[in-house]
This record gives C-alpha cells, structure tokens and sequence, in this order.
C-alpha cells in the first residue's frame, strides 16, 4: 500500500468491510444468480453508498475522487459493484437536478438507508446507446403523467425502491431536435408493479439482475418530476458521465485483482523445474498489462478531479472507461492463461471476475461510441452518424 494514498483510510475501511464476506460467499450468490443482501446491507449500514450525498442530508459528503475508490476496492476484493453502484451516481441525478423538497425527502432516507435508488430505466430496444431514439412516452393527464412503452436491460430494479425513469414529453415525431422533450422521473417500482409496470427477468451471463419493463398505461404524479419538463436528456447525460467514471474504477480494481492473483500463482507454480513466472512469455504479458492499467488509472483520477472541480469533463469520462475496460480485459485474459486449467475452476474465482469485467467492454457505453465520440468531440473529425 502507497503510504501517501490520500485513500488510504477509505481503502483499508472497506477492505475490513469485505473480508467479512468470503471469497466463498461471493461465489455462492454468483451460483444460485441471487442479490448479495447480506452485503448490501453492510455496506450500506457502514454510510458506503451515501458516499456522495452531502452530510446535511445524513451522508458522507465525499467527492467522486474518494467515492470511486470504494467501487475500486470491492472488486478488488473479489466482491461485484454492479449490484451497488447505481446508487452512487443515481443520487446525483436528484441532487443536482431536483427540487429541494425532494432531495429533503429522498437523499435523507437513502442516506439512512431506508432507501435504495439503484435502478435507471433508459434503454430501449429499438434505441440501444441511441438515447435520443427512445420511444417510451409519458403524457400529461389530469394531474399526473400516463406512461407507455417498455425497457430493457434495467439493472437491480427488483431491488429499488426508487427509479429514475426516462421517457418522451411528448413524443420524438413532435420536436424539432431529437434530445429535446424527454424528462425524467422517480418512480417506486414496488407500487406500480400490478398497476401498468410489469417486469420481466432477463437471464444473463453474469449475476447482475437485469430486466425488461413494459409500461401500460402507468400514472406518475406530477410531482414526481425531476426538474424541468424537456431537459431529461441533460441530466441522463450529466448521470451517464458520472457513471462511466464509476465503472472506470471498478474496472480498475478488477485489473488489480487479477494481477495479485496471477502474479502469486506465477511465482508459486513450478513446471519444468522453475517457476513460471521466470519465463519471458509469462512475465512479459503480464508485465506489459500492468502498465496498462497504471495508465487507464491515471486517467480515472483525472477525470474525476475534473468533476470534482465542476469542470467540463464529459470526454475524459470516456477516456477513463475506455482504456480501464480494456485493461482490466487484458488482465482477466493474462491471469485465465497463466492459471491455466485453475483459472477455469469456479473455487478460484477468476473465472466469475473473468465473466464479469468482460460487460465492460459493452457496456454501459459500447466501445465504438467511445471512440466516434472522441474522434468528433476531441479531435474535430466529422460527425460519423
């Protein structure tokens, strides 16, 4: 451990937090596909997931500098953030963009933990990445919004009580650029459920509960609202960065985790008389992905001082989750192939991380959109599509 890591309490505090739930106990929750109750429960009684809500409302005020190393240690520790990380950023959503009567009512109970804001319903089928092509519609009606359309991919809304929902006020056919008229929503999903939500399950390679959601005819009160009608796009952005930056350090610290696995294993295993940590072509791969992942670091920390600063930072949340996917890829790879036939057992538990940082380099941004936003942000080459 970096003796000056600014960190460094944050760090060894939620490694004490997640030894407490074994390696055997991830791997058990990732068999039977069920949510990790037991250390959701944990992390939220210790403040963890009200890292970013301000200490006025009850949470720990930090930074997304300092909030990022949290996600970072967990996997590190072989746990999975995808089941708590929407919190982390989701709050943002209402912080920065709600009224002040509902960051009193939703950020205080989310800070106790009376609530969870874990889910975000925004993709589409027909969309995919393209938000501005989303079709769902919420109609104004008789004091309340009538909500029609479905989702698909939503993450942990089986295990939120609040959800952020975007949809079209009004529709795509009636405006005259296509980020304009979409809001977005708080929603409880336990109540609409029987009520014009309906949920169904999508069964996937990971343990990260997803679903598709159809809306028919779903009331929300008007109250419930998130700022101004028409400007949900610019939030959902504003959210969307936040969240890469957030995956970004998970993917970090899966890269860690890989290394400190396959680096014990190469210098443990004797084959051929030597260890084979001592051959150039198992060293050398690892060696060369390391500093991978040192580089993709670098840009996550900055890319979170720049938020932390108020400063436009939208492309370099794409640079950091870019090259930190793609590291922690590389990493996962290098330690399956040097683990050999023990990388492949489930008791070791690189092959469920394997599985796990391999969404990464689909989501939650596909890695050419990335790259067609760089080249035309960045660099100024013409727009691609």
């Amino acid at each position: 451990m970096n003796e000056l890591d600014p960190h460094r309490e944050i760090r060894d505090a939620v490694r004490r937090l997640c030894s407490q739930s074994s390696d055997d106990y991830f791997r058990k929750v990732d068999e039977r596909r069920v949510y990790p109750e037991k250390f959701v429960d944990a992390l939220t009684g210790a403040g963890w997931l009200a890292a970013l809500i301000p200490q006025e409302y009850g949470g720990a005020g930090l930074g997304l500098t300092a909030a990022s190393v949290i996600v970072e240690e967990i996997n590190r520790s072989a746990g999975n953030s995808g089941a708590v990380h929407g919190q982390m950023y989701k709050v943002g959503t209402l912080l920065r963009n709600g009224s002040a009567a509902k960051e009193e009512t939703y950020l205080r109970r989310i800070a106790a933990g009376e609530l969870r804001i874990q889910s975000m319903a925004v993709t589409e089928s027909t969309a995919g990445t393209d938000t501005t092509k989303i079709k769902t519609t919420a109609t104004k009606r008789d004091g309340c919004y009538v909500v029609k359309g479905q989702k698909v991919w939503i993450s942990r809304v089986q295990h939120s009580d609040l959800m952020i929902l975007l949809a079209r006020t009004p529709p795509l056919e009636e405006v005259e650029r296509k980020s304009d008229g979409m809001s977005i929503f708080i929603v409880d999903p336990h109540k609409a459920i029987g009520k014009g939500l309906s949920i169904r399950p999508i069964s996937n390679m990971v343990n990260h509960e997803t679903s598709g959601l159809f809306f028919d005819n779903l009331e929300i009160p008007t109250e419930h609202l998130v700022g101004q009608e028409g400007d949900g796009c610019r939030y959902i952005l504003d959210s969307l960065n936040v969240e890469r930056k957030v995956i970004a350090a998970e993917c970090i610290g899966d890269g860690y985790l890989f290394f400190d696995r396959v680096t014990r294993y190469a210098g443990e295993r004797v084959v051929f008389g030597r260890q084979i940590g001592q051959k150039k072509d198992v060293r050398f791969p690892i060696a060369e992905s390391f500093i991978e992942l040192e580089a993709a670091n670098l840009v996550r920390w900055r890319a979170c001082e720049l938020f932390d600063a108020q400063l436009p930072c939208g492309a370099q949340a794409n640079m950091a989750k870019h090259p930190a996917a793609n590291a922690s890829w590389e990493a996962a790879n290098a330690c399956i192939q040097f683990q050999g036939g023990c990388g492949f057992a489930s008791e070791y538990d690189v092959e469920r991380k394997f599985r796990e940082t391999r969404l990464y380099q689909v989501a939650p941004i596909a890695t050419n959109l990335i790259l067609a936003y760089v080249a035309e942000h960045v660099l100024g080459l013409p727009r691609s599509f």
